[in-house]
């Protein structure tokens, strides 16, 4: 990664637009891991949660994270890559690889940030859904858990960036931002129990926001 664009890509572009265009309201910020290695999960309305978790985290922060996105995407087209890889740093995942090839595992590009302590963050409906509506998680959180028992969880609902810029929309629309931390998930449970905690996590998080906001 290019670490100079990158920090001067978040400082002067991203940081203004989050804090002054959008702007953001984070509650219970101190959740948030200082350090790694950590993961962070997500839901994912727009393009735009990932530069909104990763403006809350702060430069400081910036060199450690590191967010999960599909290869079918961003790594089709030259500019695109550049930018998902050098200045976003992305971690491209090839969504249609599920089992170990040539003696990797898909998954190993995340265990080699987090064995670098770094900060992942991860969005675990695959894809960009609905605006404001949470599809069901995919299960690779499990796997990543299992493989990173050290590596707390930290489940992070968001709202209103799904109406700001979402899916299949180029026009950003000035809208709040609202983002709700939890607790750290108990990421030694099994999947079956791991999932069940963290879709609960959410539900709860998603609670706090008024329900009128909803509508």
């Amino acid at each position: 990664m290019n670490h100079i664009l990158r920090t001067a890509f978040f400082a002067l572009i991203v940081r203004p637009l989050m804090m002054v265009v959008l702007g953001t309201n984070v509650r219970r910020g101190e959740l948030l891991p200082a350090s790694g290695p950590a993961i962070i999960v997500a839901n994912h309305n727009s393009h735009l949660d990932v530069f909104a978790l990763m403006n809350v985290l702060g430069l400081k922060r910036l060199p450690q994270v590191r967010p999960v996105a599909a290869a079918d995407y961003f790594m089709t087209r030259r500019l695109r890559c550049w930018f998902a890889t050098r200045i976003v740093g992305i971690i491209p995942i090839d969504r249609s690889k599920v089992r170990r090839e040539n003696g990797k595992h898909p998954l190993d590009p995340i265990s080699e940030v987090l064995n670098s302590n770094g900060i992942v963050l991860l969005f675990p409906e695959g894809t960009r859904g609905e605006p404001e509506k949470m599809d069901d998680f995919q299960t690779g959180v499990a796997h990543i858990a299992r493989r990173h028992p050290e590596a707390p969880i930290i489940p992070v609902f968001m709202h209103g960036l799904g109406k700001a810029l979402p899916k299949g929309e180029a026009l950003l629309v000035p809208f709040f931002c609202d983002m709700f931390i939890g607790e750290p998930l108990d990421n030694k449970l099994k999947k079956r129990e791991l999932m069940h905690q963290l879709n609960a996590a959410m539900d709860d998080l998603a609670s706090e926001l008024p329900v009128e906001e909803w509508t």
